[in-house]
């Protein structure tokens, strides 16, 4: 069965086409192009007609794709920014009507569960871990081993949300910083509940931010031949400290950092700093696997009929 799985995310809509056989998945294309649906006005739920516009061309161009490789299944997952949008339901309407894409709108629990089982098919999860997920819109938590989900929680505290409300300065003031830690403290008490009972291990980034960290760290590293790799904390947190501190253009100017994160990197590093600070977690590591992965995961030949 060859199947094709669109995440319609807050920053960037992805495309993946793979095979699902009997002994795994072979992927055999993927793009993703940067639509920025969030732009403008996230904090007021609305998707403004730029980013409508993008985000309508962006399915278009994948409808021709997924037409020359002969998909037999199309799963397009919405998340944070359309789920949340009062003209959401549009979006999801003119999808059908001008690309010819029927998009299914998830809540943040089912995005979180297929977080979990794109990780955990990476093979990262080697005991109990605290799954990370950056999003524009929002940010996923899943604590969860080997053998099971223990917990799981989406929180809208996606790194353009933040952004827009907290990030007026370049570099990032104090009176920022601290706003977002004032808002990190406010939303995420049962996170840090959550892990004092569960007490993860590990924390382990899903794609994203992630793997920019991964990349500007190790500049060797293919991301695209890996499942996962294990992350150096002490040279995670000298790039944080590095990424907190620059302006703008000196981020712009950083070998490995893709311009669509040039700003909200910024906020990736304030979070992920705050939640190995919470958690006391001592390990790291980048899954390059995320929702796309767990969405074909969950597939099967059933699907088509």
């Amino acid at each position: 069965m060859t199947a094709a799985v669109i995440d319609l995310g807050t920053n960037t809509f992805h495309l993946i086409i793979a095979k699902i056989k009997p002994n795994g998945i072979q992927i055999i294309y993927k793009t993703n192009i940067p639509v920025k649906l969030g732009e403008g006005r996230i904090n007021e739920n609305i998707i403004i007609p730029e980013a409508y516009e993008r985000g309508l061309l962006a399915l278009e161009s994948f409808y021709q794709e997924i037409e020359k490789h002969d998909v037999d299944v199309v799963k397009a997952i919405a998340t944070s920014a359309i789920r949340s949008a009062v003209n959401g339901a549009n979006f999801v309407k003119a999808a059908k009507s001008y690309a010819g894409i029927d998009i299914e709108v998830i809540t943040g629990d089912e995005e979180a569960a297929y977080i979990f089982n794109g990780v955990k098919a990476s093979g990262a999860i080697n005991e109990n871990a605290l799954i990370m997920d950056i999003g524009g819109g929002s940010t996923e938590f899943i604590i969860g081993n080997p053998d099971e989900l223990l917990w799981k929680k989406s929180y809208d505290i996606g790194a353009a949300r933040l952004m827009q409300a907290h990030f007026h300065s370049d570099p990032i003031n104090e009176m920022d910083k601290s706003a977002i830690i004032a808002h990190l403290d406010k939303e995420l008490s049962g996170l840090k509940k959550a892990c004092s009972i569960y007490q993860p291990k590990q924390l382990i980034g899903s794609a994203g931010a992630f793997e920019t960290f991964a990349g500007m760290i190790d500049q060797q590293l293919n991301l695209n031949e890996t499942s996962y790799a294990p992350m150096n904390i002490p040279a995670y947190q000298h790039l944080a400290k590095v990424l907190i501190a620059s302006r703008h253009q000196e981020r712009a100017n950083m070998p490995g950092l893709i311009k669509l994160r040039v700003d909200m990197i910024v906020i990736a590093a304030i979070l992920t700093d705050y939640v190995l600070e919470a958690s006391g977690i001592q390990r790291l590591s980048l899954s390059t696997y995320d929702l796309k992965m767990g969405v074909l995961h969950s597939l099967s030949p059933s699907e088509i009929s």
